[in-house]
């Protein structure tokens, strides 16, 4: 019998470590650096830039044999750890990224080691989705109705609301036929983020059924141009049925009338949908709180617990009111994932019937680490550090002549720029030189039909110091290339 079986079937298995306790010191060495890393951040640059023997090192076309796990992490220290993207640093201000919190990497790591497939089952992993979907619905005033899943971020989440929202006006029946003629429109703001123009066009809609609604002198969607493009739509034969507001714009971190927004939604029989990738988590503040008014009336909200919530990328996160919707969208019987009322294959909805994905990590146990070691205290105190030096940074720009202010500053993005010939591409330079520099790193956006110089304010690693720093920067630079004397 045994003459039969293959070498292979009784061999060891070639994916686990040949020494064990070489695996278990070089794991505890992995940790030692990287806390010796975190505590250093702000001694090394934001970010530098790959030279060109890095980039090569990462163009080899075959892989070839293996390496020893030592001699690949030595390659992970030259190769990877000095280049990665910066968001951890202090003087990191160009995106809206988190730093994330140094628990939450431990806790990836055990996450990695459970190894759980989340997209359904009956295991813990399932349970931690679920209980951090039920510190959401607090968190937003949701119903016991109310479902919620981790995506890979605030795209996928805005994405799912679309469809959810798609599928409640055509019914279950477009996921068979299709949207056909169905003639569906919806309406955001011009402030709203890339995603929901793509969310529309894998919808099936198409952008050219998203009506962009001008923004306000708050750059919050203008309420009576909204009112004028649904009535104009109806008129015109078309089916509205949704509108996506916005709370946390990505350029000026604007917050729309949600209150508002919610009353023609009811009004209309449209869904409300909210993208609040940074601005949603504003709720466990006081000072942002009272902006979000009209939250919990939405009838989807997405964010990112990667963001203000400080959890490890990545973390997004969608809740809808009524989960039944979810169901509606998402879930695809099939033999193999059959429901048993005992056993492994135990519990009526899994993460697959509401969200996009069979195959899922366990985003929650990190983010349940951070949550719990961190609390909400913490996403407070971090969004309300923000906001001071937001306000600090702004009186830095009004002193300073050469310096103007672009847009609000009112929560924690600043926009400016550096008055000069050639302004904008004059400010374009200036970034760039920044970056490179390495001791503070802004990005570009537009405002207004100008370049202007954009300080996203999400690490709470990042003081005052790191403020003065960017507009020292944005001075000297500024002057040496408009090749100003003084």
């Amino acid at each position: 019998m045994t003459d039969s079986i293959s070498p292979a079937a009784v061999s060891p298995n070639p994916f686990d470590p040949v020494d064990w306790e070489a695996f278990r010191a070089l794991g505890r060495r992995m940790v030692d650096d990287l806390t010796d890393q975190l505590q250093g951040l702000s001694a090394g640059p934001v970010w530098r830039p790959m030279p060109v023997e890095v980039r090569d090192a990462f163009r080899k076309p075959v892989l070839q044999g293996v390496a020893s796990p030592e001699a690949i992490y030595q390659d992970y220290l030259s190769l990877v750890e000095p280049y990665a993207g910066g968001n951890r640093h202090p003087g990191f201000m160009g995106w809206v990224q988190g730093a994330g919190a140094p628990i939450g990497a431990l806790a990836e790591m055990l996450a990695a080691g459970l190894n759980m497939n989340c997209g359904g089952r009956d295991h813990v992993g399932v349970a931690l989705e679920g209980q951090i979907a039920l510190w959401v619905r607090q968190w937003f005033g949701f119903p016991d109705t109310s479902a919620g899943l981790f995506t890979t971020g605030a795209s996928a989440a805005n994405m799912s609301a679309v469809l959810a929202a798609r599928t409640t006006a055509l019914g279950e029946a477009a996921r068979r036929t299709g949207v056909g003629d169905a003639k569906l429109c919806a309406y955001a703001s011009t402030g709203a983020h890339a995603c929901v123009v793509r969310a529309m066009e894998m919808a099936g809609l198409g952008r050219e059924a998203l009506r962009l609604i001008a923004v306000d002198a708050d750059f919050r969607m203008n309420l009576m141009a909204l009112r004028a493009a649904i009535a104009k739509d109806r008129a015109a034969g078309l089916t509205p049925f949704l509108i996506v507001g916005t709370a946390g714009a990505v350029d000026v971190g604007a917050i729309d009338d949600l209150d508002a927004l919610a009353d023609i939604a009811r009004s209309e029989g449209l869904w409300l949908h909210v993208d609040g990738a940074f601005g949603a988590m504003g709720v466990h503040s006081d000072r942002v709180r009272p902006r979000l008014s009209g939250l919990e009336r939405a009838d989807s909200i997405a964010f990112d617990f990667h963001k203000w919530g400080q959890v490890p990328y990545d973390a997004g996160f969608i809740i809808v009111r009524d989960g039944a919707r979810l169901v509606d969208t998402y879930a695809s019987p099939a033999n193999y994932l059959s429901r048993e009322p005992e056993g492994m294959a135990a519990g009526q909805v899994w993460p697959t019937d509401i969200g996009a994905d069979l195959s899922r990590g366990c985003r929650a146990l990190k983010t349940w680490f951070v949550l719990r070691a961190c609390g909400v205290e913490a996403i407070c105190q971090s969004i309300d550090r923000s906001l001071d030096l937001a306000k600090a940074l702004a009186r830095l720009i009004e002193a300073a002549p050469e310096l103007e202010q672009l847009g609000p500053s009112d929560l924690n993005i600043v926009c400016f720029r550096y008055l000069g010939p050639d302004a904008d591409e004059l400010n374009r330079a200036i970034v760039r030189k920044m970056q490179l520099g390495g001791r503070v790193a802004p990005s570009l956006t537009r405002i207004g039909g100008k370049v202007a110089i954009r300080a996203a304010l999400f690490n709470p690693r990042t003081g005052l110091a790191d403020i003065e720093a960017l507009v020292e920067a944005v001075r000297l630079l500024g002057g040496e290339l408009a090749g100003d004397p003084g």
